[in-house]
């Protein structure tokens, strides 16, 4: 794991964002909604505002479907992130911990890939309005729970 990681915020928290990149919900919705088992970049919260942590559901020793909102896991271990090649030095707990160091205001070499990562996951969100009735939140779930993770707000399709 990477130590004493330096960055610059050079844009105002949760503003400035690439015209493209819409996300639905903050890291701070995402975490209190229940994302990644309750198993999230648990050795560098101190980085982030502590009111981020302050209604969560954490599993700090293991990934725990059940803390997630939709109950179920929807989640690739880190390692296989890591063999996918889908990990940036910089940001080595993946999309999430890139997605709230962009909220922070931090603007990265990455950027553009891993715009371009979450705006592929917009398939899902057609999947699910495709095959499921409106608000249907027993309808998949699993699909529903990994869009929770990639800031689609996927309780309201």
């Amino acid at each position: 794991m990477q130590q004493n990681y330096r960055y610059t915020l050079t844009e105002p928290i949760g503003k400035k964002f690439d015209p493209r990149f819409k996300p639905e919900l903050t890291p701070k919705e995402m975490l209190e909604l229940g994302v990644f088992g309750g198993k999230y970049m648990t050795d560098c919260t101190s980085e982030f505002p502590p009111a981020w942590f302050t209604k969560i559901k954490p599993s700090p020793e293991k990934h725990d479907s059940k803390r997630n909102y939709f109950s179920i896991n929807a989640s690739q271990p880190l390692s296989v992130w890591r063999k996918k090649g889908w990990i940036h030095p910089d940001d080595p707990r993946g999309w999430f911990q890139w997605y709230c160091r962009y909220y922070m205001g931090r603007r990265h070499e990455d950027d553009e890939r891993q715009i371009k990562r979450w705006l592929g996951m917009k398939r899902h969100v057609s999947q699910i309005k495709n095959n499921c009735m409106p608000y249907d939140e027993n309808c998949r779930k699993k699909q529903r729970q990994a869009l929770l993770h990639w800031a689609y707000d996927s309780r309201k399709i």
